[in-house]
């Protein structure tokens, strides 16, 4: 089953009637299930067997498909075409000589005032886990961003499962972006609200969907009196698409609805000191709540949820992520402080550069096949190379080149999509751009049939 297929089945209902209102939202309480990931439900599963010859099974049945993940290390001296140190703040030497002397500021600070010098944070942020300088980076945070307020969670991942499993009340539907981050839909399945995908980026297909769940919701036999929600992200991983927020918080306002964001692959990229692509928009102020990853172009670790200060209110009394995981070590919390300083003050010449690396990449996409590029304006680039194994076999030869260029495969993306992921960063040059482009033109030019390989 593709991506697309199991992303259709979100909503209650939507058991192949056929008709146009098939997906619609069911009533409340009765929530509609996220699906399973694809990649879940094509696992085998063998019966009557041991816990480790089941595991043994399964692992087996994807390595024969040619789908088994395993861990990987960028060999020496390639170029970094595949990490998301959009800005590279992660690579930053200045960076973390900063972090270094501002770590041992606090620690002198601290062994003055307690006598001791910590390493781990020791606890939840409800038990000893907090602190007044992590209160005072969220503090800095949410007045960089323009939020009432910011609360720290140990992963971007941890803050969309937290907030989209936790926030959203029994009787409120949450129609989504199909394509929005696998931690948005994980928190989704152990939610308690119904949910509704629409077509990506496709602002009348959101229309569409917000009223058909008001429709829904307003028919005499219906209970549902919650709230509609909205999720996003901003830039998508994957392809690199930006999303029409302004339209898209247009059409919300109509239904009433709440939009959320998530900006994990905006933040540094886009917007003034790299506020993210909400604030470039100008539209921060009509979105509900946005998540911040520190991961991605800050360069460091971490995420934040900026939103109203009701929202930090209930997320410390709900979100089990944060009250029941040991909160980040101060390093961390340092390293976010520091990330931001130099974001701050470095973020308009790194994006400028960036924008330069995207326009000559893209110029080059123009001689590749047609229908094998993705338009994107974001660091995010990608090509259509169909079929796993041809996908894999492409990212080799470009890897032997010297690139580090990863294949993304089905069922990560549906079936015929497979691609290479290629990630522009403020460490690489344009002569790197162009040298890349000249191996890719070369590989795809060369027929993709079965003596492909050899021939790589």
């Amino acid at each position: 089953r593709t991506r697309r297929m199991a992303l259709a089945e979100v909503a209650a209902g939507a058991g192949g009637s056929g008709s146009s209102e098939a997906g619609v939202v069911a009533a409340p309480p009765a929530a509609a299930p996220v699906p399973a990931p694809a990649e879940e439900e094509e696992d085998e599963r063998p019966e009557g067997v041991g816990l480790e010859e089941t595991l043994q099974a399964i692992v087996e049945g994807r390595r024969r498909k040619g789908l088994l993940r395993r861990l990987t290390v960028r060999g020496p001296g390639s170029t970094d075409f595949a990490s998301n140190d959009y800005l590279g703040l992660a690579m930053d030497p200045q960076l973390a000589w900063d972090i270094d002397a501002e770590m041992a500021t606090v620690r002198q600070e601290q062994q003055k005032l307690t006598g001791e010098v910590g390493l781990g944070s020791t606890g939840s942020r409800l038990l000893t886990g907090n602190s007044r300088y992590y209160e005072a980076t969220e503090e800095m945070l949410s007045e960089f961003h323009g939020s009432e307020s910011a609360l720290i969670f140990n992963s971007g991942f941890d803050a969309n499962f937290a907030l989209f499993a936790y926030l959203p009340q029994p009787g409120d539907i949450v129609v989504f972006d199909e394509l929005v981050h696998a931690s948005v839909r994980e928190g989704l399945r152990a939610g308690r609200a119904a949910c509704r995908p629409f077509a990506h980026n496709d602002v009348a297909a959101l229309r569409h969907a917000l009223a058909s769940v008001s429709a829904a919701g307003s028919a005499p036999q219906s209970s549902r009196r919650g709230n509609l929600i909205v999720a996003l992200e901003t830039v998508y991983s994957m392809d690199g698409h930006c999303a029409p927020l302004a339209e898209m918080c247009d059409v919300a306002e109509e239904f009433g609805a709440s939009v959320i964001v998530d900006e994990a692959h905006g933040t540094g990229v886009f917007g003034a000191g790299g506020r993210g692509w909400a604030s470039q928009l100008g539209v921060e102020q009509r979105l509900f709540c946005r998540v911040h990853t520190f991961g991605k172009g800050v360069g460091v670790h971490g995420a934040a949820i900026l939103g109203p200060r009701v929202l930090y209110d209930y997320l410390i009394n709900y979100a089990r992520p944060l009250i029941y995981s040991t909160s980040l070590p101060l390093h961390s919390i340092v390293s976010i402080r520091c990330a931001y300083a130099t974001m701050r003050a470095s973020a308009e010449p790194r994006q400028r550069h960036l924008r330069e690396l995207v326009a000559i990449f893209q110029a080059r996409l123009l001689r590749l096949p047609p229908g094998s590029a993705l338009s994107s304006p974001s660091p995010i680039q990608g090509i259509i190379v169909p079929g796993n194994d041809h996908c894999m076999q492409v990212a080799g030869f470009l890897q032997r080149r010297g690139f580090h260029v990863l294949a993304i495969r089905s069922p990560t993306v549906p079936a015929g999509t497979e691609r290479l992921r290629i990630i522009l960063h403020y460490h690489n040059t344009k002569e790197q751009v162009n040298a890349l482009m000249d191996a890719i033109e070369e590989v795809m030019a060369l027929p993709s049939d079965t003596s492909l390989a050899s021939r790589l």
